[in-house]
């Protein structure tokens, strides 16, 4: 009964997110399963309610339900997110007329503050790129590349010399759910490329379909975003460095440095192509946490009283 009730929901919510929201078949399935879960616990109380005689204190219900499951506190945030999605969708579908979701609280989540790598240590790395091998060209435009414009990992091994403006300055970047967004690139990142495209790059035989790819491995057909990986740990053991690195270190860094020399919030937002500006606004308490140490290092009354 229940779910013959919310079929026409979401089939209409799942339309709406690939229509309106461009996202992916995997996040639509993700955002269908919270809806699927909200079903289970209201035939499990017997409520046989559509999406508009919910009410804020059934939904409550259901997070406490979640919680009870023993479900941590991320996916908990992540299903509630789900249902603001939904009843986004229903409220611009006039399916509803007040929201129950506004006052909805999640779960309060521990934010832990990404490893940050300084502009000194992301030149230690880089420095350890041994050149004289053929992908050396490769993989210093590669992080050259990922630190001027704070790419993911995903949208580097996906970035075409199509989307290349370095003239202009710029290139076009593919991120998540297939928008676009125009981010500058630095002048050691566009030296580099021109490097690479000119010299080893050159000497590929490249597969068909990899042509308009910009980094290939040395069969000529794209990177894996495992091999990113390896590589800047590879590199960041022979710099010394004993921090926990990843691809994401990069990104996490360009939007630190950016952040403490007095960057806009908004602008890092384009630029990182976050959704939300609450997603950028971590990188706010990195900043706090750079001035608390800048204070504590520098400042002589600060000294004396920690």
């Amino acid at each position: 009964m229940m779910q013959k009730m919310w079929a026409p929901y979401k089939k209409g919510f799942k339309s709406w997110l690939r229509l309106e929201k461009s996202l992916s078949d995997h996040s639509v399935e993700a955002y269908l399963h919270d809806i699927e879960m909200l079903t289970q616990f209201l035939e499990l109380r017997g409520w046989n309610f559509s999406p508009e005689q919910l009410e804020l204190e059934h939904l409550q219900q259901f997070t406490r339900w979640i919680a009870e499951l023993g479900m941590t506190q991320a996916s908990q945030a992540r299903i509630l997110s789900g249902l603001r999605s939904f009843y986004k969708y229903c409220w611009a579908e006039q399916i509803i007329r007040a929201d129950p979701t506004v006052l909805l609280e999640s779960p309060k989540l521990k934010r832990t503050l990404p490893d940050t790598l300084s502009f000194e240590e992301i030149e230690l790395i880089i420095g350890a790129i041994d050149r004289s091998k053929p992908e050396g060209e490769r993989n210093k435009a590669i992080l050259e590349t990922m630190y001027s414009c704070g790419l993911r990992v995903s949208e580097v091994v996906g970035l075409q010399i199509s989307c290349l403006f370095l003239e202009e300055g710029y290139i076009r970047v593919v991120g998540k759910g297939n928008k676009e967004r125009l981010v500058p690139i630095g002048e050691n990142a566009i030296r580099q490329i021109g490097i690479y495209r000119g010299h080893s790059r050159n000497f590929l035989t490249i597969r068909p379909g990899a042509e308009d790819i910009l980094f290939l491995n040395r069969r000529g057909g794209p990177l894996s975003r495992v091999m990113i990986f390896l590589m800047i740990k590879d590199l960041a053991a022979k710099a010394g460095i004993r921090k926990s690195i990843s691809p994401h270190t990069f990104r996490h860094s360009f939007a630190t440095h950016l952040v403490e020399g007095g960057a806009d919030l908004r602008a890092v937002q384009e630029m990182l192509g976050h959704e939300s500006i609450t997603t950028t606004e971590i990188y706010t308490h990195l900043d706090r946490e750079f001035l608390r140490k800048t204070l504590a290092n520098h400042h002589p009354a600060f000294r004396l009283s920690h």
